[in-house]
C-alpha cells in the first residue's frame, strides 16, 4: 500500500482528506515535523487561508526545508487550493515569500463578480492524456474556494484552466510536481478518481526506483 503524508500546519481539512485517500487505497499518515516524512511515498499539502500564516506555521513546524528537499529530489508531490499556491515565489495577499519551487506568484483572481470564489466550477483541460486527469472528462466541475490565483511564469506548467471573471490556473504539473487549486476531497467521485490518480503516480514512481531504473519515474509534463 502507498503511504501518503498529509502535511499538518493547521491550514487544511486533513480528516477529509485522509479519508479520500483511504477510499481510494492509499495509507494517509498525517505528519506534523520533519521526521514523520520517512517512509512516505508521496506528499500532499493541502491549505486554505494566507500565505503569510502558512508559512509561519510551516517554519515553525520545521517543514519548509524538508518539502524543499523533497520537492528538489522529484518525489510525489500535490499541493492543493493554498498548497499550490505556496510552491511559487511569493504571494501578492500579504507579500509572503514561500516556497519557491516553481517561477511565478499567487495573484488576485482578476475580474472576479464575486470573491472569495466559492463553489463548482467547470475545469478546461489543456493537456491532454496527462496521467494526473486520466478518467476525467474535460468540462467536469471541481469545488474551489480561493480569491487568489498562481500566475506562473511558463505557461507550459498549466495542465487545466477554469473561470471565474477571468480565466486562471486550475492543475498544473512539473515533472513529479502537482497542484490543484480546487479541493479533489470535495469534489464528490471525480476529485476521489484525481486522487487515486495521484496514488497511481506514486505508485509508479516507488516501482521505478525499487527496480533499479536509475532515474525516477516521473510523470510528463
Amino acid at each position: 500500500m502507498i503511504t501518503i503524508a498529509v502535511a499538518d500546519y493547521g491550514a487544511g481539512n486533513l480528516v477529509s482528506i485522509a479519508r479520500a485517500l483511504e477510499v481510494v487505497g492509499a495509507q494517509p499518515v498525517v505528519v506534523r515535523d520533519a521526521e514523520a516524512l520517512r517512509g512516505a511515498d508521496a506528499l500532499i499539502v493541502p491549505g486554505v487561508g494566507a500565505a503569510g500564516p502558512a508559512m509561519d506555521r510551516l517554519r515553525r513546524r520545521g517543514l519548509v526545508e524538508p518539502i524543499r528537499a523533497w520537492i528538489a529530489a522529484g518525489r510525489p508531490f500535490l499541493g492543493i487550493c493554498l498548497g499550490l499556491q505556496l510552491l511559487f515565489d511569493g504571494s501578492d495577499e500579504d507579500g509572503a515569500l514561500t516556497l519557491g519551487a516553481l517561477a511565478g506568484r499567487t495573484v488576485r483572481l482578476d475580474g472576479a463578480p464575486t470573491l472569495p470564489h466559492i463553489g463548482w466550477n467547470s475545469v478546461d483541460q489543456l493537456v491532454a492524456g496527462h496521467p494526473l486527469l486520466a478518467g476525467i472528462e474535460p468540462g467536469t466541475a471541481f469545488y474551489f474556494v480561493h480569491s487568489y490565483v498562481v500566475a506562473p511564469r511558463d505557461p507550459a506548467i498549466v495542465l487545466a484552466e477554469s473561470e471565474h471573471g477571468s480565466r486562471f490556473p486550475a492543475a498544473i504539473a512539473a515533472g513529479n510536481l502537482l497542484g490543484v487549486q480546487f479541493h479533489p476531497e470535495r469534489s464528490g467521485p471525480d476529485g476521489l478518481r484525481l486522487l487515486a490518480n495521484f496514488v497511481a503516480i506514486a505508485a509508479g514512481s516507488v516501482a521505478g526506483v525499487s527496480q533499479g531504473a536509475g532515474a525516477r519515474a516521473e510523470v510528463p509534463a
